[in-house]
């Protein structure tokens, strides 16, 4: 598809549009209207981009197909790819395009400079993100053997405990802010659980994990926070390793120093709250807010990791992964891509492409083609993991807050969106007043010192065929046995009193509790 005017990132043409052009009159503001820059290229960034993203990839969807170019902050050139298809030959092609930020143009003739608030995302690390080939299978290979150590019921123990534990801050107020009390805060004390490191976890380290991916002008003091804690995680490893992912690190024979040690663990950190803070309130909101979300899932008709899966395809974590670089001039999507250009794979509009999803409205249970955790070689690592966060601790808190509802209108929750996310400010919320309970133990409607009542049956019994008149049934007497005799078996047509529950309920009993962890 052509487009009205003439500059692409990566061509030498940097010609803006003709006189007399509409775009030169258009200017960002903040009432949902056109935003060009002068060069008549959208922007990634400010009030368009903040407030409506999804609209903004179907202008450019309309105005260019399947890749864009559009302008990254600072008005700096790049392509964002839009259709399904040409994402996942982008991800999956790292020969034509690459992790290695050292080949974008933009870097090395000047046009980003080293303090650019998408430094912390972009800028060259001994890392698997930014490696091709054998260094990305070495490095990459380090991570997925340490990531593969990890006890996934021991972390699910942790997720409930530590649900538990949130809940219990506020289940007395009868109301809260899911985001700021519980979305932001699981994930951070599962992942520093996890890595090895339950000491730093603090107000500040959450905040800085959040502000270091929104290129803010604080974006670059926030990853040197979460570097520091890091470093000293590493430290404290290297003198006396542990049973946990920082040592597991430490000593595998891929033999990582000290600082790929460090760049890793603030990989795996950052990507894996990030997104799993966004997963869970996303979850969260359409439990609350989509009537047929929630009765699916009351109904049985929808578990929680399929509400989770569904969520991944209307509402990803992450909009777009920034960057991809070409490696030489090459065509995708019917456009020009030249050598050193940068490409922003474009998770969210892809998993709207009409030509996968030509109705969004469709359920898409079952369905794992989304591209929420990016794909190829470097697809999340720790997928799995994000995804346990979420389903165990969303269940924990509506098991233990079963009457929770929104406290506003649907239409009063805002959002704040950065180049690669875009989550809620706040989902505020109320419910019955509870007591805290044990956290150590498993979450439960019912708080532990307050008597269980029997399962109710909603569907009413079957009414038994009247039987003909005659004379009562009266079961026969159970002998006896006389003290400290053996106990007789049971008469034919008798079944003895079940001191256990029955065998299938006992199997489904010690499912529940695998699933859950204890």
């Amino acid at each position: 598809m052509t487009t009205p005017y003439s500059h692409r990132p990566g061509t030498d043409d940097h010609a803006g549009p003709p006189p007399g052009c509409p775009a030169h009159g258009l200017v960002a503001d903040a009432f949902g209207g056109d935003h060009l820059a002068p060069s008549g290229l959208r922007r990634l960034y400010g009030p368009e981009a903040e407030n409506d993203p999804m609209g903004l990839y179907e202008k450019l969807r309309a105005e260019h197909g399947s890749v864009a170019p559009v302008l990254l902050h600072g008005d700096v050139p790049a392509w964002l790819v839009l259709g399904h298809s040409e994402n996942l030959h982008m991800t999956r092609t790292p020969s034509q395009f690459s992790r290695d930020s050292r080949r974008w143009s933009a870097v090395n003739d000047g046009s980003v400079p080293p303090d650019h608030p998408l430094a912390p995302i972009f800028t060259w690390q001994p890392i698997c993100v930014f490696a091709d080939g054998a260094d990305h299978e070495r490095l990459r290979g380090a991570v997925t053997d340490s990531i593969g150590r990890i006890d996934h019921r021991g972390v699910r123990r942790f997720i409930n405990r530590y649900s538990n534990r949130l809940v219990n801050d506020f289940c007395q107020d009868g109301k809260a802010d899911l985001v700021s009390r519980f979305a932001e805060h699981l994930p951070m004390m599962v992942m520093i659980q996890i890595l090895g490191m339950p000491e730093e976890y603090s107000e500040r380290l959450v905040q800085a994990a959040r502000d270091m991916i929104k290129g803010t002008e604080t974006a670059v003091e926030s990853n040197e926070y979460v570097m520091g804690a890091l470093n000293r995680l590493v430290a404290r490893r290297r003198a006396a390793p542990r049973e946990d992912f920082a040592s597991w690190l430490v000593e595998h024979p891929a033999g990582l120093t000290d600082a790929e040690v460090a760049q890793h663990l603030r990989l795996v950190l950052i990507a894996a709250y990030e997104t799993t803070a966004n997963l869970i309130a996303n979850v969260l909101r359409m439990v609350l807010t989509d009537p047929r979300f929630r009765a699916q899932l009351s109904g049985g008709h929808m578990t929680l990791p399929e509400a989770v899966e569904q969520t991944l395809w209307d509402e990803p974590p992450f909009t777009t992964i920034f960057g991809r670089w070409a490696v030489g001039d090459t065509e995708l999507g019917g456009q020009r891509i030249k050598a050193g250009d940068a490409l922003v794979v474009g998770i969210a509009a892809a998993n709207v492409d009409p030509v996968v999803r030509p109705d969004v409205n469709a359920s898409m249970q079952g369905n794992r083609a989304h591209l929420a955790f990016s794909g190829g070689p470097h697809e999340c690592p720790g997928q799995d993991i994000g995804r346990a966060i979420a389903d165990t601790g969303i269940d924990a808190l509506l098991l233990r807050l079963p009457d929770i509802q929104l406290a506003v209108p649907e239409e009063d929750l805002r959002w704040s969106a950065s180049l690669m996310s875009r989550h809620l400010q706040e989902l505020p919320v109320t419910f019955a007043a509870r007591p805290p309970q044990d956290v150590a133990g498993p979450p439960s409607a019912t708080p532990r010192h307050a008597p269980r009542t029997e399962w109710q049956v909603e569907s009413p019994r079957p009414v038994p065929a009247q039987a003909a008149p005659g004379p009562a049934f009266v079961p026969p007497p159970v002998p006896t046995a006389p003290a400290g005799a053996q106990p007789a078996a049971s008469p034919a047509g008798q079944i003895p009193q079940q001191r256990r529950p029955a065998a299938p309920a006992r199997a489904w009993q010690a499912v529940v509790r695998w699933w859950r962890g204890y």
